[in-house]
């Protein structure tokens, strides 16, 4: 079995969370993985830049990663990140209490979305897209600062309304790709795959560290239902780590497009069988995790999936789609918010130890 399709799966509790990622990284080869003389980015997760157990990273994940890539003698880290229509990184940064733990390590921080702070590049990949050149006809242009270094994702285990489940290839998504990422809804699975190929030319090292401590099951990758589940994942097969995580949540993997073409692919391995998964028995898990719908992900699928795709165009290349970001967010931030997450997401804080060390931080 290669050396280089390993998972780490780890049960863990708040009390020894941070020595379970150092011990993750070390088992699933995070130190061969790096290049450890060249910067390293930390592109964590911030799906919503409301708290909501499941949705995004947690400053545990962001801590016991900085501190299992110290481990590995790697010490030049940023935090890299980006922003959507409807998400911001510094109002999440704040209230999901990520921005303290970079504080604590002297780990700096840029964002994508703020052109005086990274510059985006024309880039042409020498492996051949399969949407990505079609899409973006005019170029594809991707952070001229992710060129040459190393990068660690940090995705939760959740359910994703387009793509099933989403984790480290879904992650590279926000980073890639700027504002205008949602033109690629309709051929979202074809994306992934184009971007991992796009990674493995630009990066010097690529790992994931994904964090099912409070998992997400429903319309993800916000309005769920959040599960306690204990687990940590680590990989440096972004292909392999979806396909173990997407096997624990209860979905066949490779019956999930993306998964299924980045295996086809040659870029990591997503049959669950040649995968050699350390530490947990994952035959014994299936969280029996399922999508379904919201309000906003039903005319996403009106829109981009059913015969209206022929309107994309008009609906999401022109200002009309700012009439969408105004729905979604009033939907998620003014509507579903205030009467479900926050009630959610407040008995998580009381009821549940996870929700204890996140007030902690």
């Amino acid at each position: 079995m290669s050396s280089k399709t390993k998972v780490a799966v780890l049960k863990t509790s708040p009390d020894k969370v941070i020595d379970d990622y150092i011990r993750a990284g070390q088992v699933a080869g995070l130190k061969d993985s790096l290049v450890a003389d060249n910067t390293t980015i930390l592109k964590d997760n911030i799906s919503w830049h409301l708290p909501f157990p499941g949705a995004n990273s947690v400053p545990w994940q962001v801590e016991g990663t900085i501190k299992a890539l110290k481990k590995a003698g790697i010490t030049d880290i940023v935090a890299v990140h980006n922003d959507t229509v409807v998400t911001n990184p510094y109002t999440g940064g704040k209230l999901l209490k990520l921005k303290p733990v970079y504080e604590k390590y002297s780990i700096p921080e840029r964002y994508n979305n703020d052109p005086s702070d990274l510059k985006w590049i024309e880039y042409k990949p020498k492996a051949k897209m399969l949407v990505l050149d079609k899409i973006f006809s005019r170029g594809i242009k991707i952070p001229e600062f992710f060129i040459g270094k190393n990068i660690v994702h940090l995705p939760t285990v959740k359910t994703h309304i387009y793509t099933t489940t989403t984790g480290a290839m879904k992650n590279a998504f926000g980073g890639l790709l700027n504002t205008k990422r949602h033109y690629t809804h309709s051929v979202i699975h074809e994306t992934l795959v184009d971007l991992l190929q796009i990674q493995k030319e630009i990066h010097s090292g690529i790992f994931c560290f994904m964090d099912g401590t409070t998992a997400g099951s429903g319309p993800g990758p916000r309005t769920m239902t959040p599960h306690k589940k204990d687990i940590i994942l680590a990989s440096a097969d972004q292909v392999a780590i979806d396909a173990v995580a997407t096997k624990i949540m209860g979905f066949e993997p490779m019956s999930i497009k993306y998964i299924r073409m980045g295996h086809d692919a040659g870029l990591g391995c997503g049959d669950v069988s040649q995968i050699e998964i350390i530490g947990e028995d994952i035959s014994k898990m299936n969280f029996g995790f399922s999508v379904g719908d919201n309000m906003a992900s039903k005319v996403g699928d009106i829109l981009w999936f059913s015969p209206l795709k022929v309107l994309q165009k008009l609906m999401f290349h022109t200002p009309i789609v700012y009439i969408f970001v105004f729905a979604s967010a009033l939907f998620h931030d003014k509507l579903w918010y205030p009467t479900k997450g926050k009630k959610i997401f407040n008995k998580w804080l009381k009821e549940t130890d996870w929700g204890q060390l996140f007030q902690k931080y």
